[in-house]
């Protein structure tokens, strides 16, 4: 098994940054990529971003492009998310997620993935 922590979020203005962090422990061998997805009320999970754990490869949906960094410390098993220029239709619950196996893996499917953190809230006021 493995365990996820998110950290960092919080309330911004427009505009501002934050930076968000997921930590994995227990069973982190098995991780081979790890994603954020973000949930807004009355709407589904939406994949944000994706990191390979080995490679290094990321991947974005279009509407964080430019603004949005994901990396990862592989020593400390964690996770980052930077978050720039952030707006209003950024605010959601921000989850982490882990997936095992690249070969089933398709970074934008929540399904994908094995592991799943509490979710953390980003508020992004206008």
């Amino acid at each position: 098994q493995v365990q996820l922590v998110e950290s960092g979020g919080g309330l911004v203005q427009a505009e501002g940054s934050l930076r968000l962090s997921c930590t994995a422990s227990g069973r982190t061998f098995s991780m081979n990529a790890m994603g954020w997805f973000r949930q807004a009320p009355g709407k589904e999970r939406e994949f944000v971003t994706a990191i390979t754990w080995s490679g290094g490869s990321t991947y974005y949906t279009d509407s964080v492009k430019g603004r949005f960094t994901i990396s990862r410390d592989n020593d400390k098993n964690t996770v980052h998310l930077q978050m720039n220029s952030l707006k209003p239709e950024d605010t959601a619950v921000y989850y982490c997620a882990a997936a095992r196996s690249l070969l089933r893996w398709r970074y934008g499917t929540p399904n994908t993935y094995d592991y799943w953190g509490q979710g953390t809230q980003v508020t992004v006021s206008s």
